[in-house]
């Protein structure tokens, strides 16, 4: 049997129903893992080894009791830290917040602790989840585990790095512009952005936004999918939540996908691809088509992304952080600085606008899906750059406009709302992961999961132990 700390989710949920494996052993396992790993990777900002050893105890003793278990029932998780967990310590990878202590558990936390999971720290971020690379002034630099002189990608990177490296088996996520999907490629694991409402946010500040959702950082896309249905399901103070009670986990089937229809794009039109990252790409599609033969290249009119994500991006920023900017300035970084300034005297004519081009954008997609199930591009336009650098400029020496260009492949997907996932697909000449960027239809991540899992069975499309 492999090491406690390589097992899926999976299987370890399994194990421990089964009482082959306890769950404090699974924690005390993951601990060792961390105790290795993280002074060197930096994934963590805040551990909790006594109340997860506790709740190990507790999970232990429930199965010892006879008394129903969850679908996570004793798996050691982390939770990105972002998200507010009632009794650990939340940063928001700020000074400001250092020493906060939130009293409530957001409601994916809330929903993951009933699932018997096991929170055993919180995962770094840069400061308020904005910066390239996952950096911040509590806990440093998390660096990439195939490469430590190269970053993490931002800003779920330390739950990919901890998911990565066993240092627990799940852990969340959140994505705005692709902060699930870019670290899960840069770590070499699956990284899944639901659909908008499938994993609903309470509380929420603007209870329309519709641009973040939680998501999963996992090593195999069944493991994604276990996490996904332990936070997915209705809630009414979430106004954009899909109206349903559950989300039934899908049946792995690693044959039958010969007549799925794939447009695929590495660019989308209107990004700038790393020249080694594209030829992955394309080598990718040549692998798939030997098994898929109903592909093409193909992508939606996505012209408008660019102004319609630097808007709506801006304008939120802007409203959420705005006033601890004008407060205190001097205890934010460059980068956050810089993108709340995007927002600064933003129209309600622009903002409108913005919204109607991502009307055009969503209606466009819904076209194209009208002739293709799934699209494919890249999960990220370049490889792990280096941690030195602190932002993308250039790619194969061609400026990009802003430093969030870099992005583009993933933003675009999010504007939509519509579900997506990263998964492995192979490696540069130097040994780093190169992720690819699978887009389902509305709501339908189970299709979308299926056929991540029929790629990763027939193609080993999945994560390396380094």
């Amino acid at each position: 049997m492999n090491q406690l700390y390589q097992l899926s989710a999976t299987q370890l949920a399994q194990l421990i129903r089964q009482q082959k494996i306890s769950a404090v052993d699974a924690v005390t396992a993951c601990f060792e893992q961390i105790h290795q790993q993280n002074p060197t990777l930096n994934a963590f900002i805040t551990l909790c080894p006594e109340q997860a050893k506790q709740a190990a105890i507790a999970a232990d003793n429930t199965i010892q009791q006879g008394r129903p278990l969850g679908l996570l029932h004793g798996v050691p998780i982390a939770i990105k830290d972002l998200t507010a967990t009632a009794g650990i310590r939340t940063t928001y990878g700020s000074l400001m917040y250092q020493n906060y202590i939130p009293t409530q558990d957001e409601l994916c936390v809330a929903r993951l602790k009933a699932a018997g999971a096991i929170i055993i720290g919180k995962t770094s971020v840069p400061e308020f989840g904005f910066g390239t690379g996952t950096s911040n002034p509590i806990s440093g630099t998390t660096l990439n585990p195939y490469d430590t002189t190269r970053t993490s990608g931002d800003s779920s990177g330390g739950s990919a790095v901890a998911v990565a490296t066993g240092m627990c088996h799940l852990a969340h996520g959140s994505d705005m512009g692709g902060s699930v999907r870019t670290p899960a490629s840069f770590c070499g694991i699956v990284g899944l952005r639901p659909a908008i409402g499938r994993i609903p946010r309470v509380p929420k500040l603007l209870p329309w936004e519709s641009l973040i959702t939680d998501g999963v950082l996992a090593r195999s896309v069944e493991d994604a999918a276990l996490m996904l249905a332990a936070m997915a399901g209705y809630d009414s103070r979430d106004p954009l939540a899909i109206d349903q009670p559950h989300w039934a986990l899908p049946t792995w089937i690693s044959q039958g996908w010969e007549q799925v229809r794939i447009g695929y794009s590495a660019d989308l039109g209107i990004g700038v691809i790393d020249a080694e990252v594209e030829a992955i790409f394309e080598q990718t599609m040549e692998t798939i088509a030997r098994r898929c033969p109903l592909m093409k290249r193909a992508h939606p009119n996505c012209t408008e992304a660019q102004h319609t994500f630097e808007t709506l991006r801006a304008a939120f920023i802007e409203h959420t952080y705005g006033q601890l900017f004008e407060k205190q300035p001097e205890q934010m970084n460059e980068t956050l600085r810089w993108e709340i300034e995007q927002g600064i005297g933003l129209s309600a004519a622009a903002y409108l606008q913005a919204e109607a081009q991502r009307g055009r954008i969503y209606r466009r997609f819904m076209q194209f899906f009208e002739q293709y199930d799934f699209l494919a591009t890249v999960s990220a336009s370049v490889p792990p750059f280096p941690v030195t650098q602190s932002v993308v400029l250039k790619i194969n020496g061609t400026p990009l406009q802003s430093i969030i260009d870099y992005l583009k492949v993933t933003y675009t997907i999010s504007l939509t709302g519509l579900p997506a996932l990263s998964i492995p697909c192979g490696w540069t000449a130097s040994g780093l992961p190169i992720g690819l960027q699978l887009v389902g239809k509305p709501h339908a991540e189970a299709e979308l999961l299926q056929f991540a899992y029929f790629l990763q069975e027939q193609f080993d499309f999945r994560h390396r132990w380094r």
